[in-house]
């Protein structure tokens, strides 16, 4: 019966005991996976997440903001054809949990869409592509800006925000637009000209073959043809900015070059002291409270002129300045002071007294450092505010209050850094400004969990949770 069949020694004689080892030539038995199986889930999308998840908070967040302006904008109405607009708080919150999840691009938001049970939450089984996420991001800036106005104002109404003391620095975030992109005046009006010729010859062919084949091939090399003039002429408008510049710190204007791509990037100075093209992010914080109070973008490298407009722009928004304004050695120039002397205190170092350039008659040939401490002395030429200024950090009060400058502002930039404000993912100084105003609204959304839950309704059970988050 066994014949021609290998059989094992074990079965040939007496039955193997159960508690007996197995010979170690017998295949081990496995669960092997069976990804062919059929399985039926029943479940709803509400119970994927915890009670405590932040695409919750953040839902609860958006429901209690007034985003009327966006559904006011929608042209799908009653009984009209067309089709249902996606709901305005479905895309603001997808990118305020995108924005606090790192990530930056509209594509790999939609993805989530698809397969993130967090992005799937919050769209509630509404479909998303990328292209009506992209528009969303950067077409509301005004709303954001107000939506930051009424939470700066609540947390001020529930005392978390006093604006006793505020601590202001620039961030600079690479720009989209390469290094090589950059041209002379010379060469940008001769790309500008073949980009013209360029439109109007596509124009020409598709009068001439208005064959349907052919047309939206036609279509999609002209408007690529029309961005391209486009980027070209506003390099070249810019162009007169970046020479005045030049002439300014005293360098040739020919040298000024634009960007083809993104005629609002400039070339700045990075942390690691290499030179690429970026936008200065200038955020005015709380240093109490580390909420954002302040917000702009600017195609300057330089933070010298940028004192004066945040405090104006603070003061707008809450209807005061801070008691005290802290800034580093980049912001505090002598024109800046005296336009808010009459608006807040600033606390920023004075630089060292450098030595006199040339010999004075009867000065020994060996110059003479300057005398320590001399910088904090008034000099000739100083306004009232300089020398107040001047005489006010020579105190070691002063220097104590300082040193909150670098625990709140550097503090703020790497939460930003960390949630990936490294580069920025759109072109054009209005749409970088809306990336700024997106980090800021997601910074404050956490600091209300972390000081004041009870603005946006989250209970402490839930905050616990979602705190830790922060």
């Amino acid at each position: 019966m066994f014949e021609g069949m290998d059989v094992p020694a074990a079965s040939a004689g007496a039955p193997m005991h159960p508690c007996s080892a197995p010979p170690a030539s017998a295949p081990a038995r496995v669960q092997e996976p069976n990804r062919l199986q059929v399985e039926l889930r029943a479940s709803d999308l509400d119970s994927l997440l915890p009670a405590d998840h932040r695409a919750r908070l953040v839902w609860r967040y958006v429901e209690q903001q007034d985003l009327s302006v966006l559904f006011d904008a929608i042209r799908a109405r009653g009984s009209a054809p067309g089709r249902r607009a996606i709901d305005p708080r479905i895309l603001f919150s997808l990118w305020l949990y995108a924005t606090l999840d790192g990530v930056g691009s509209g594509r790999e938001v939609a993805r989530l869409s698809q397969s993130h049970d967090a992005y799937r939450w919050i769209c509630g089984g509404v479909s998303v592509n990328y292209h009506a996420l992209n528009d969303f991001r950067v077409g509301n800036e005004a709303l954001m800006d107000r939506l930051l106005s009424h939470n700066v104002a609540a947390l001020a109404a529930v005392g978390v925000i006093r604006l006793v003391r505020v601590a202001q620095d620039g961030m600079r975030v690479r720009a989209s637009a390469g290094a090589a992109s950059f041209r002379r005046k010379g060469t940008l009006k001769e790309h500008h000209a073949k980009a013209t010729e360029m439109v109007h010859s596509l124009k020409e062919q598709a009068r001439e073959n208005p064959g349907q084949a052919e047309r939206r091939a036609q279509a999609a090399r002209l408007r690529a043809a029309e961005l391209r003039e486009q980027q070209l002429a506003a390099a070249l408008a810019r162009l007169p900015e970046l020479e005045a510049i030049k002439q300014r710190n005293g360098r040739p204007i020919d040298k000024a070059r634009a960007s083809t791509t993104d005629a609002d990037a400039s070339n700045m100075k990075m942390a690691d002291g290499g030179w690429r093209p970026a936008y200065n992010v200038q955020l005015a914080t709380d240093c109490a409270s580390q909420v954002i109070v302040g917000v702009d973008t600017v195609t300057a490298g330089s933070d010298m002129a940028q004192l004066a407009p945040m405090v104006q722009q603070v003061h707008q928004r809450v209807g005061k300045a801070a008691e005290q304004w802290l800034v580093d050695g980049g912001l505090p120039a002598h024109g800046q002071l005296d336009a808010v002397a009459d608006k807040t205190e600033v606390y920023a170092p004075v630089p060292q007294a450098r030595a006199p350039k040339g010999k004075s008659q009867g000065q020994d040939d060996e110059q003479q450092p300057p005398a320590p401490g001399s910088q904090f002395q008034p000099k000739a030429g100083d306004s009232t505010a300089v020398a107040q200024w001047r005489q006010r950090m020579s105190t070691d009060e002063a220097r104590e209050i300082y040193k909150d400058r670098a625990a709140t502002a550097e503090c703020v930039n790497a939460q930003a850094r960390n949630r990936g404000l490294l580069r920025m993912p759109v072109r054009g100084l209005a749409k970088v400004k809306c990336i700024a105003w997106w980090y800021a609204l997601a910074h404050n959304l956490m600091r209300t969990v972390a000081l004041a839950p009870q603005l946006i309704g989250w209970g402490t059970g839930a905050c616990a949770g979602a705190a830790a988050l922060t």
